[in-house]
C-alpha cells in the first residue's frame, strides 16, 4: 500500500519531497511477504465470501464485481510500470494461475450454481465455466478429483484468467523504483509517536542502529504500518479512532513442495466456509511460486498471538487496551460470540484435524508431504457500530483525520490486490483540491481510473489484452477461449 501510494504521488506531484520509514531492516517483510498472505490476485473470480446468499434463490454479487474492478486498476498500474521498464521482468512477481470455486454438499453446489449464473454474462467474468461432470473436474484438477470416490455432491467453477502474485517482490521493486526517482527510503527506523503541530505532523523516530530519537516533520503522513497503525493513531490522539480497538488474528497453512503433488495441481481453489464459521475461514488450496520455486499451500487455520505484527511485541494487545476502547472490545466479544467460539475451536484443533480438512480437497493426502507455516498477523478493526462494539467487517478500511494531512490503513483482505484503488481513494480524500490537476497523470498510469470498466466492455477488453501482454499473462485465459459448458 505504501509503495503504491508513493508511486502515485511521485507521478502526480514530482516536486514533492517523500520520505519512507520502515521499522524492519528490509522492505515488504510483514503482511506483504510472500509467506504472510495467500498470494492471490483477488478479483472475485472464485471466493464465495464475495457472493453471499441473501434469501431463497437469490445471491448478492456486488462485492465480487467491486473487487474485480479494483484488481483491474492494480493490473493496469503494474503493466504500465513494466512497459516503462520500472519493475523489471514481471515473471518475478505475477503469473497466470486459474482460479476455481469448489462446492461440496447440496447447499454448496447450489450456491456455486447461483454464483455462476449471476456472473457468467458480466464482462469482468468473461470465460467463467461451471461443471458437475466428474471427468471434467478430474481433467481440470487431477490432484483433487483423479481418485475421488463418487457419492458426495460436488461442483467446480473455473476462471482461467486468475493470477498468483508475490507481493513481497512487487513491494521491493516499487520502492526500488521510488529510490531511483529520488525518494528517500530508510529501513531500520521505528516511528515511536505521532503528534499534530499546527498545520503539519511531527514524527518521533528512532534509528534502530542507534539509541537517540529524532524528529521528522511532514505536511502529510500515511500510516501503512499494518497492525502497527493502531498504536500510532492512539499516540496521536486522533479523535476519529478514540474508541477503536484491535483484535489480532494469526493464521497457519499446510505447505508442500512434493513434485508429484505440484505436477497434479496448477490452480487456486477456494471453497466455502463450514456452517457457523466466519467468512475469513474459507479454505483454499493454492499454487504458489516463491523465489522461483513452486509450492502448494492449504489453509487457513486460525491461530492466536497478542502481537499486532509478526515481528511485533507480546505486549501489543494489552498495551492497546485503554479506558476509551475497553467497552468497545468487550461489546465486540459479545456481538461476535460465534467467531470467538470458532477461534477457540481452531486453537484446539489437532494436526489430524487439519489433515481431515485438507482431505476434502486432496482425498489421498499423505501427511508426511506437508509442513506447517505461520502466516502474517492481521489486526481486525474493532469499533462502535450503532452504539455497540463490533468487528466492522474483515476488509480494508482507510481512515482520514478531520485535521487533515493524515491517512491510515486498517484491516486486511483483499489488501494488496486492491492497493491501487485504495490508494487512489487516499489521494481523493487527502488532496481533494489537487485531484483535478493530478487526474491526467494518474490516468496515464491507470487508464481505467475514474469510471467503472463494467460499463465499458470495449475498453475493458483493450486494457485486459494490454496488461496481459505487458505482464506476460496467458491472453487466451484472460478471454475465456475454448470455453467448456456446464456438462463438460
Amino acid at each position: 500500500m505504501s509503495a503504491t501510494l508513493g508511486v502515485l504521488l511521485r507521478r502526480a506531484q514530482p516536486d514533492w519531497s517523500i520520505l519512507v520509514l520502515e521499522r524492519l531492516d528490509g522492505l515488504g517483510l510483514e503482511s506483504s511477504s510472500a509467506w504472510n498472505n495467500a498470494g492471490t490476485g483477488h478479483a472475485g473470480l472464485c471466493e464465495f465470501n464475495y457472493t453471499p446468499l441473501t434469501g431463497a434463490g437469490s445471491i448478492d454479487v456486488g462485492s465480487a464485481i467491486a473487487v474485480n474492478e479494483q484488481f483491474q486498476l492494480s493490473r493496469q498500474l503494474w503493466a504500465r510500470l513494466v512497459e516503462e521498464g520500472t519493475l523489471g521482468d514481471p515473471a518475478g512477481f505475477i503469473r497466470s494461475v486459474p482460479h476455481f470455486g469448489f462446492a461440496h454438499g447440496a447447499a454448496g453446489v447450489e450456491h456455486l450454481r447461483l454464483r455462476y449464473e449471476a456472473l457468467r454474462e458480466h464482462p469482468l467474468f468473461d470465460g467463467m465455466e461451471f461443471t458437475r461432470d466428474r471427468e471434467v473436474m478430474a481433467r481440470w484438477l487431477p490432484l483433487m478429483f483423479g481418485g475421488r470416490r463418487d457419492g458426495e455432491q460436488v461442483a467446480v467453477c473455473r476462471t482461467r484468467g486468475g493470477t498468483d502474485v508475490d507481493y513481497g517482490v512487487l513491494t521491493r521493486r516499487l520502492f526500488a523504483a521510488l529510490a531511483r526517482d529520488g525518494v528517500e527510503v530508510r529501513t531500520g527506523h521505528d516511528v515511536r509517536a505521532l503528534r499534530r503541530d499546527r498545520k503539519s505532523w511531527r514524527l518521533r523516530v528512532r534509528g534502530l542502529a542507534g539509541s537517540r530519537d529524532y524528529v521528522v516533520g511532514g505536511s502529510f503522513v500515511f500510516l501503512g504500518a499494518g497492525g502497527g497503525t493502531l498504536a500510532l493513531l492512539q499516540s496521536a490522539g486522533v479523535p476519529e479512532t478514540r474508541d477503536y480497538g484491535g483484535f489480532p488474528i494469526s493464521g497457519q497453512f499446510l505447505r508442500t513442495a512434493a513434485p508429484d503433488l505440484i505436477a497434479r495441481h496448477h490452480a487456486k481453489v477456494y471453497s466455502h466456509a463450514e456452517p457457523g464459521a466466519p467468512s475469513l475461514s474459507v479454505p483454499h488450496l493454492d499454487t504458489r511460486v516463491v523465489d522461483g520455486r513452486t509450492y502448494l499451500m492449504f489453509g487457513p487455520f486460525a491461530a492466536f498471538s497478542p502481537r499486532f505484527l509478526k515481528r511485533g511485541r507480546l505486549t501489543d494487545l494489552p498495551r492497546s487496551v485503554n479506558s476509551r476502547n475497553v467497552g468497545t472490545l468487550l461489546g465486540a466479544a459479545r456481538t461476535n460470540a460465534d467467531m470467538v467460539r470458532y477461534l477457540v475451536g481452531q486453537l484446539a484443533q489437532s494436526r489430524g484435524g487439519r489433515f481431515r480438512a485438507l482431505r476434502r480437497f486432496v482425498p489421498d493426502v499423505r501427511p508426511g508431504d506437508w509442513d506447517v507455516i505461520t502466516a502474517g498477523q492481521r489486526v481486525q478493526v474493532v469499533k462502535r457500530v450503532n452504539g455497540r462494539g463490533a468487528i466492522a467487517g474483515f476488509g480494508t478500511e482507510v481512515m482520514t483525520s478531520a485535521h487533515g494531512g493524515l491517512a491510515a490503513l486498517l484491516g486486511a483482505s483483499p489488501g494488496a490486490s486492491a492497493s491501487v484503488a485504495i490508494m487512489l481513494d487516499v489521494l481523493e480524500r487527502g488532496f481533494p483540491d489537487r485531484l483535478p490537476a493530478w487526474r491526467p497523470a494518474l490516468q496515464s498510469l491507470v487508464p481505467g481510473y475514474g469510471a467503472p470498466l463494467s460499463g465499458r466492455p470495449d475498453l475493458l477488453a483493450e486494457l485486459t489484452r494490454r496488461s496481459a501482454a505487458a505482464l506476460g499473462l496467458d491472453d487466451a485465459a484472460c478471454h475465456g477461449a475454448d470455453r467448456v459448458d456446464e456438462h463438460g
